[in-house]
């Protein structure tokens, strides 16, 4: 009984996952890494459930209150799923849940418990090691469980580092799954070109997108979904969604399917109307402009770093050709003065997550998640955005035809041992190709 648990990557996988985990471990030691919990939305009622991005990494398993547990002794490992047992009653009412008899063989897991028994199990299962690999804190349950555990470890390490560099390269598998997020992310896309028009809704346009999404196998989005009229592009993160698009603005929608736990994340801004004004052209060419030189530079060798400083110098040259921003280039870009404009970075990693784990930093050994640098090296296997964009607040001191303009041009890349491969290349983005689908709508 497999549930098709694992229907978009083999179980090898996730084997083979665990098997590279393992190899990094110390000898006599142990690492344990839990499930998500259902959510409770209000009363008794749930968010739909989304399991944690490390353990499905692992297990493949999406099911909550269950604890992946592996144990390195004497150059012997041994692998134990803890997970919901079998109940008719509850699975009448909730749904079916795997159980322990079938998740050695449907999950290769070399041991199966449930959940209730983890506390005796682990001291048992963990006796004579003295060294344990766990994250506190990302997920709370879990570490209530621990507490309660008489096994006394020597050192303590947190696994993240480890599993974040695995997540950072993608293997085939994942590269089809998210070249699908991305080719079904431009379908929404596509579908919310024609079908804005002035006096929609923006929450009307989120629901064309979702429409799509689901329609092409993509249940949820990755993220909360932006579409952004007008000066509602320059909030970054605006969520609100409910006001009426109007006759002459522009609209920012940055929205991404999840497919098979795999993100999307693309970001199109167009004309509600159809057609782009002469200042709106001006700050899109400029955007355009930049993400293609961006896209140039993001290939194996170079780093996001490098990229962003020509996306910085070609932005304020720019700026400054349209009167926005005053002075010698090289003092502005010193300055940072584009901060007022651009105050986002050129990309992030993406993968299980919309924003992915894995270090930024040569410099960053430890994979720290805070590090504001992006000088690493890429590699191939790599997949990450690519996001400039600019927005006009309408307090700055911008001349007046630019102001409330927002633009974010956002394509996800996969570095490649050729250069580079766009994977969400089908959402249009040149001035002239939007226009002439938005007149066919």
């Amino acid at each position: 009984m497999d549930l098709a648990y694992m229907a978009a990557l083999p179980k090898e996988e996730f084997a083979a996952r665990r098997s590279k985990l393992f190899a990094q471990m110390a000898d006599n030691s142990a690492a344990i890494i839990f499930s998500a919990r259902e959510q409770i939305r209000n009363n008794d009622c749930t968010y739909p459930f989304r399991q944690d991005s490390y353990f499905w990494y692992l297990t493949g398993f999406n099911e909550p209150d269950a604890a992946l547990l592996l144990v390195k002794k004497n150059q012997q490992n041994l692998t134990a799923l803890f997970l919901r047992p079998n109940d008719p009653l509850l699975e009448t009412w909730n749904g079916r849940r795997l159980g322990v008899e079938n998740a050695p063989n449907a999950l290769m897991s070399d041991q199966a418990y449930a959940i209730d028994e983890l506390t005796s199990h682990f001291t048992e299962m963990t006796e004579n090691t003295d060294k344990l690999y766990y994250a506190a804190g990302v997920q709370t349950w879990g570490d209530a469980l621990l507490e309660k555990s008489a096994v006394d470890f020597s050192e303590v390490f947190s696994w993240r580092p480890m599993l974040d560099e695995m997540r950072l390269f993608k293997s085939q598998n994942e590269i089809r799954l998210m070249q699908q997020a991305g080719q079904i992310s431009a379908l929404g896309h596509l579908r919310a070109m024609k079908e804005t028009r002035p006096n929609r809704l923006e929450y009307e346009i989120e629901s064309e997108i979702l429409y799509e999404f689901n329609r092409f196998g993509a249940r949820f989005p990755a993220y909360n979904t932006i579409v952004a009229g007008g000066e509602n592009a320059c909030i970054l993160h605006y969520s609100e969604n409910n006001q009426t698009l109007k006759d002459g603005d522009l609209v920012l929608i940055d929205a991404g399917c999840e497919f098979a736990m795999y993100a999307g994340d693309i970001t199109r801004t167009f004309p509600v109307n159809g057609k782009f004004s002469q200042p709106q052209r001006d700050i899109y060419q400029l955007v355009l402009k930049a993400q293609k030189r961006a896209i140039e530079l993001l290939v194996a060798g170079n780093s996001i770093q490098q990229a962003n400083d020509e996306v910085v110098r070609i932005k304020v040259e720019g700026l400054v050709k349209l009167g926005i921003l005053h002075g010698d280039v090289d003092e502005l870009i010193a300055a940072d003065a584009h901060r007022a404009f651009y105050m986002h970075g050129l990309g992030h990693w993406l993968g299980l997550d919309v924003h992915d784990v894995g270090s930024y930093s040569n410099a960053d050994e430890n994979g720290d998640r805070n590090s504001k640098k992006r000088d690493r090296t890429l590699e191939v296997g790599m997949v990450l955005t690519v996001e400039p964009g600019l927005y006009i607040s309408p307090k700055s001191h911008a001349p007046e035809q630019y102001k409330g303009i927002g633009v974010r041009i956002e394509d996800n890349v996969l570095i490649t041992e050729y250069g580079n491969k766009i994977l969400t290349a089908a959402a249009p983005k040149e001035i002239d190709d939007i226009e002439a689908l938005m007149a066919n709508r």
